[in-house]
């Protein structure tokens, strides 16, 4: 009678434990299966825009629309995205690129445009150095007379932020095309924003203004091989003309003033040009065909 009353503990025992363990295992599993869900999140766009390493930029973040813009372009999970000469994508481009299996290259100026140069590409390199924050940055170069920005084919989007009008003042609109042309894949995406001339007005081949009208663009790409995919007003401002005493650059963000007693002084409305805001921009998206 004792050995059964014991044995039918040591069962009742048994089960108590096991059940135990079984509820253990399944919490344990649901545990698992919550952290496997919560990683498996992907990490977009307007999560890097928004994060607190930002701070400095959401001001301007309304004229210049980053993750509308990139998405236009195409920039998604598993991509290559060449960046011509960077700096405001860069802490988008790169930790999204990272947490998304991409790869970011930060095109620079090359070392043998001299000490300025390599100062500035210095600077960049520490600013982006954390690889826990912005992922293993990849580099290149870019500039007149350099040669292969990145090796040819490698790229999935090219983009360039409000440079054209700099390549058309040094003369090398031809070779900057035809660079990036080289370094996208077949298929690839060329993206372009510029400030945007309005095609009534005269287009200076210089781009003193730093304005250009959306057909010279245009031109330039289609010079290299590049089809025309499509254009969007996501960096539009209808407030600015494009009529201006210093070009482009009496607008925000660097707002010249002309000195006191020239003739451009006369009548000069700084808070005029200030409620304008950022420049009206052309957003424009090529492909290399396959």
């Amino acid at each position: 009678m004792k050995t059964s009353l014991f044995l039918s503990g040591l069962m009742a025992a048994s089960l108590a434990i096991a059940s135990c363990s079984s509820d253990n295992a399944t919490k344990t599993a649901d545990s698992k299966t919550e952290i496997k869900a919560e990683a498996s999140v992907p990490v977009t766009l307007a999560d890097v825009v928004s994060h607190p390493r930002r701070a400095d930029d959401a001001a301007v973040d309304k004229f210049r629309n980053p993750a509308e813009t990139l998405a236009f372009f195409e920039v998604g999970p598993g991509k290559h995205v060449a960046e011509v000469w960077p700096g405001y994508y860069t802490p988008v481009l790169a930790p999204y690129l990272k947490e998304n299996d991409g790869t970011y290259t930060a095109v620079l100026y090359p070392e043998s445009f001299g000490e300025r140069a390599i100062n500035r590409n210095n600077a960049f390199k520490e600013k982006y150095s954390d690889a826990d924050s912005f992922g293993a940055v990849q580099y290149g170069a870019f500039g007149q007379g350099h040669g292969a920005m990145i090796p040819a084919g490698t790229a999935d989007i090219v983009i360039s932020r409000r440079n054209v009008h700099n390549w058309m003042g040094g003369g090398y609109t031809d070779e900057a095309f035809a660079e990036f042309y080289a370094a996208l894949k077949p298929g690839g995406i060329l993206g372009i924003v510029e400030h945007r001339l309005p095609e009534t007005m005269e287009q200076d081949p210089r781009g003193s203004s730093g304005y250009v009208q959306e057909s010279y663009m245009k031109d330039m790409a289609a010079r290299a091989g590049f089809e025309f995919v499509a254009a969007s007003e996501i960096n539009a401002n209808p407030k600015d003309t494009a009529d201006h005493p210093f070009g482009v650059w009496t607008l925000p963000p660097r707002s010249r003033t002309p000195e006191a007693g020239t003739p451009e002084a006369e009548g000069f409305d700084a808070e005029l040009y200030k409620n304008i805001g950022e420049s009206d921009r052309a957003t424009l998206k090529f492909r290399k065909p396959l």
